[in-house]
């Protein structure tokens, strides 16, 4: 009997190999769920119009997400830490009202570009230390939410101001080696995002302060400059996205950036980035920006009513949350379940 059985068990092996397989990759399509979307939506774009994929239709929407990616990289290291920036609107419509009467008051547009960084980041050093003598950085961020964006009809009075300078409108219009310059500098925030999460002290502490404070307070990480410092680098680059925006549009106004708070926190919940802190990646908020813009995108060439869009993108949202939190923490408890009996 004995020997029947030594026999008849190594058959089960193949079996068990293939369960294994099959978690591993359930874990992987849920992972990667949003590039897998993003290449689905783009094919099925593709064939249901022609116009999508036509270079000026992707140069439109690769115009529309770069402020959304340049920005998305700021709030991944925020929310990396388990914290939220919900001002990052309003200090695009600040930035743009001050560079548009900056340069119309003759100021030189070399001098206005680091003016305007060191007034998003002045304003983002604020909110985070606000966050780090302990209120809350919803509450934190709310409240400048609302006094920044009203600073900015302050400072405008209520009016859109004409931009002319020829230099300041190309970082919105222009172009390098033919790609679109907002896209350039998205691509270069991008990278720069990435290296500093992934490959340096900065992101690992960023991280460990998201994933526990309390532990990383008794390993002696400085949590108060590490919060403070990517409130900081998020203010700067909200300004950066004020720039480009207002350079776009060849005005500064302040309505600039309304809801793009909204638009930027979907990107990076859509790319995989944790809710409550402690796993993020800048890859992930750049394919979260790009399905927003291409879902837009492909909703209006598909002549869809404007109202519709914004239900469809509130949808896809939940559905990202739902995969992201949910979805996502059962299917890998599932899989080291079944990896543990396996062994």
């Amino acid at each position: 009997m004995a020997t029947v059985e030594s026999q008849a068990a190594p058959p089960a092996e193949p079996s068990t190999s293939l369960s294994q397989r099959s978690r591993q990759m359930a874990v992987l399509a849920v992972r990667y769920g949003m590039f897998i979307a993003l290449l689905v939506w783009i094919a099925a774009m593709a064939l249901a119009t022609d116009h999508f994929l036509s270079g000026t239709n992707l140069l439109n929407v690769a115009r529309q997400a770069a402020p959304i990616i340049i920005i998305g990289v700021g709030m991944t290291l925020v929310m990396a830490t388990a914290g939220i920036d919900l001002s990052i609107g309003s200090i695009v419509a600040l930035a743009s009202c001050f560079a548009a009467s900056w340069l119309d008051h003759g100021l030189n547009v070399w001098a206005v570009l680091p003016l305007i960084l060191l007034v998003g980041a002045i304003l983002g050093a604020v909110n985070g230390v606000l966050v780090h003598i302990g209120i809350p950085a919803f509450i934190v961020t709310l409240a400048a939410l609302v006094s920044i964006r009203g600073l900015a009809f302050v400072y405008s009075d209520g009016y859109a101001i004409p931009i002319k300078d020829e230099t300041f409108v190309w970082f919105g219009r222009g172009a390098i080696l033919g790609i679109n310059m907002p896209m350039v500098l998205a691509i270069v925030v991008a990278i720069v995002g990435w290296f500093a999460l992934n490959r340096t002290r900065f992101g690992l502490h960023t991280l460990a302060i998201g994933g526990r404070e309390e532990a990383a307070r008794v390993m002696g990480l400085a949590v108060g400059r590490v919060k403070v410092l990517v409130y900081t680098l998020t203010g700067a680059l909200a300004a950066l996205g004020g720039i480009v925006i207002s350079a776009r549009l060849a005005n500064g106004s302040p309505n600039a950036g309304m809801s793009l708070e909204l638009d930027v926190i979907a990107a990076v919940v859509l790319g995989g980035t944790s809710l409550f802190g402690g796993s993020a990646t800048i890859a992930g908020t750049v394919v979260g920006a790009l399905f927003i813009n291409f879902i837009r995108n492909g909703l209006n060439l598909l002549n869809v009513d404007p109202y519709w869009v914004q239900v469809a993108t509130g949808i896809v949202l939940v559905i990202a949350v739902l995969l992201n939190t949910v979805v996502r923490r059962r299917v890998e408890q599932w899989s080291r379940k079944g990896i543990a009996e396996a062994t």
